[in-house]
């Protein structure tokens, strides 16, 4: 497929006083356009590094080593600021994890979504009013004057994320990277933001990378899905051949670990053994190694395995890949 947005190689780390942490250790992944790209794993194995890096905003003391990140054909880590600048908001646009500390306190809502609009567009105060009030309304956040009007400690959660969303794609971007967009909101407003989501991909065709732990959000919202694990892709599929047919140990056990509806009451949940590994100290071979149960010989002697198709558009880091008979 057409992508929109391609990562080559792409190592980034973070400078500690104990040494350096590898967040992003060597990832590939493409964007198809109007797709919904998802990267789960667990807490720490890199997802919002990588997301950071797409805009090039890893914070202190972040750095990004090697790699690509082309966007419409054009390297965003070889642009110049001001460049850059110019894309980020209008062309790419980012939701982070947490409303409270991504909004201003002392501005309101209309002052925080129309700084966007003027800042990339020459328009005047009244269009951007309008296009503020019309993209409240597109989110979903009621009685969009009056929200307009209000302050980020007047909203609860759920509308601050909605005016977090609003900030995104006032200016339609061409992709939108969703960093736990809905991590802290109970299931009913959780629900009625993702569908809102899907309504304005939807409408303007936006690519979206979606970066998320909970798999129920993953597979409602995703087309594809890459698993993230100690900073490196073991797993690229569609989401319904990865979620039926698991290849890599670590996304079987992720997925043996969910609750699900259609599983016993009685039944316990099966947690993943052990403990991620110290990314300052990354092993020469398979990081997951220590906690898998499908370990042999060579993840032992062998160099880290890398990405390879085992099936059509289906690609794991496995010497051992697991094998389920198709459901399909």
């Amino acid at each position: 497929m057409d992508a929109i947005l391609r990562i080559d190689d792409l190592v980034a780390e973070f400078v500690t006083p104990d040494g350096s942490v590898r967040a992003v250790n060597h990832v590939t992944l493409s964007l198809p356009r109007g797709r919904t790209l998802a990267i789960t794993g667990e807490s720490g194995s890199g997802k919002s590094s990588l997301g950071l890096c797409v805009l090039n905003l890893l914070p202190h003391p972040g750095r990004i080593l090697s790699g690509s990140i082309y966007f419409d054909g054009q390297d965003l880590l070889q642009m110049e600021r001001n460049s850059l600048r110019t894309i980020r908001g209008r062309e790419i646009a980012m939701v982070f994890q947490d409303p409270a500390s991504g909004l201003n306190p002392v501005l309101s809502v209309g002052q925080q979504v129309e700084e966007i609009i003027t800042t990339h567009l020459d328009v005047s105060k009244k269009e951007a009013k309008r296009r503020c009030l019309e993209v409240l309304a597109e989110t979903g956040l009621p009685d969009p004057t009056e929200t307009r009007k209000r302050y980020p400690f007047e909203l609860s959660g759920g509308m601050a994320q909605r005016v977090m969303i609003a900030i995104a794609t006032a200016l339609n971007p061409k992709v939108l990277i969703l960093d736990e967009p809905t991590s802290a909101l109970d299931v009913t407003v959780q629900a009625a933001i993702l569908e809102d989501l899907v309504r304005l991909q939807k409408r303007y065709g936006t690519s979206i990378i979606l970066i998320a732990h909970d798999l129920g959000v993953v597979a409602q919202m995703a087309d594809e899905v890459a698993v993230m694990y100690a900073g490196s892709i073991v797993e690229y599929a569609k989401v319904d051949r990865l979620y039926s047919r698991p290849r890599h140990p670590y996304t079987s056990s992720l997925l043996a670990s969910r609750p699900r509806w259609d599983r016993e009451s009685s039944e316990p949940l099966v947690g993943i053994r052990g403990a991620p590994p110290d990314l300052i100290e990354l092993p020469d071979e398979c990081a997951f190694l220590p906690r898998c149960h499908k370990a042999v010989s060579a993840c032992r002697t062998s160099p880290r395995p890398g990405l390879e198709e085992l099936e059509s558009q289906h690609f794991a880091a496995c010497y051992n890949p697991m094998y389920l008979p198709d459901k399909s």
